[in-house]
């Protein structure tokens, strides 16, 4: 079991924002680099809509993929604008805009003549763009916010959403253009998963425990997360100061801005994130 401690943040809120910045234009770097080096040169994917944007890319005109991977996000983004949170969306637009930009700049170079370890290091490459920018709390955009809203809509997992949307597009690529290619794309896919668990958080879901003594602070703006929060009094082994300990179950796309909400409303709280395996019961709070 993994514990996670968040503390007082060290960094200004201008040199958080310019840090989250720099990390998601080089995370989208990082994701047009796989696509344009590896898997675009073999006619490959790694599903999400960058995946389905290179479909239509590969039945057309390659040179397209980009403008493709554009269109097919701004009517997403635009639904999570007003759906999930500005932040996170505001970043992962950010993200889809330098993404798009650099999969126009960087050349189709086939670094190797291998499928299989094109689909690999693809995978391995666009899992650290797609792992660091959910760490900076936005996302590489496409089928990370679609899950987002239709979890927030409905009691269904994430991974249970991305699975399904992923081999939709895994089945059209075998469909319209092979299945050896379609096989190439699912270890592809596999690759990136489990990269992306290493770099940003390997559950779903996790438990939040918050030890407080800004207890309605932190509870209204709590309260304004689609998760419910339960409050249990707590006291202080050394100090016998009674605490307020506030619990609240989220998923690890929601963790940043979850975290971030805590330390701007308690920089002094202590936060222990743990792995939480099964639930029982309603996850997402009624509206």
């Amino acid at each position: 079991m993994h514990v996670r401690n968040y503390g007082i943040p060290l960094t200004t809120g201008v040199a958080k924002q310019v840090r989250e910045v720099s990390i998601i234009i080089f995370s989208a770097f990082l994701v047009a680099s796989g696509l344009r080096l590896f898997l675009i040169p073999h006619q490959l994917l790694s599903g999400g809509v960058a995946g389905a944007a290179s479909i239509a890319g590969y039945l057309t005109n390659p040179k397209y993929i980009s403008l493709i991977y554009f269109s097919l996000n701004l009517p997403i983004l635009i639904w999570g604008f007003i759906v999930v949170g500005k932040k996170y969306i505001c970043l992962s637009m950010l993200s889809v805009v330098a993404t798009t930009w650099f999969l126009t700049i960087i050349p189709v170079v086939k670094l190797t003549k291998d499928p299989i370890l094109a689909s690999i290091f693809g995978g391995v490459i666009i899992a650290g763009g797609v792992g660091f920018s959910l760490r900076a709390g936005g996302s590489s955009g496409g089928f990370d916010i679609l899950g987002s809203i239709i979890t927030r809509k409905r009691d269904i997992p994430m991974g249970t959403v991305l699975f399904v949307l992923d081999g939709l597009v895994i089945l059209s690529l075998g469909f319209f253009k092979s299945w050896d290619s379609a096989l190439y794309a699912m270890l592809c896919i596999f690759v990136k998963s489990k990269v992306v668990d290493m770099i940003h958080i390997r559950h779903v879901k996790l438990t939040c425990f918050i030890v407080t003594k800004e207890r309605d602070k932190m509870l209204s703006r709590l309260t304004l997360l689609p998760h419910g929060v339960t409050i249990v009094n707590a006291e202080g082994g050394y100090s016998h100061e009674g605490n307020s300990m506030l619990m609240t179950v989220t998923t690890r796309y929601e963790l940043a801005e979850l975290r971030k909400a805590i330390l701007e409303t308690d920089p002094k709280s202590f936060v222990n994130v743990l792995e939480t395996v099964e639930i029982v019961g309603r996850f997402r709070r009624f509206s």
